[in-house]
């Protein structure tokens, strides 16, 4: 099975701003959010996008 144009991750700082069916990572200030997006981006082979301050997706394109 291979997966097109899907969001794989959401990665935040605020719990309040996010839900839904992606998987969610919550971190504790924008420095380990910016490395948890790294490093999934590199693990999932997906693209990092910031959305906010608070918050990245990472996608599948």
């Amino acid at each position: 099975m291979k997966i097109e144009k899907a969001i794989l991750a959401v990665i935040t700082t605020n719990q309040s701003k996010v839900g839904g069916g992606a998987p969610i990572f919550y971190c504790n200030d924008a420095k380990e959010s910016a490395k948890v997006a790294a490093n999934l981006e590199a693990i999932t082979d997906g693209i990092a996008h910031s959305l906010s301050d608070e918050m990245y997706i990472i996608v599948k394109h």
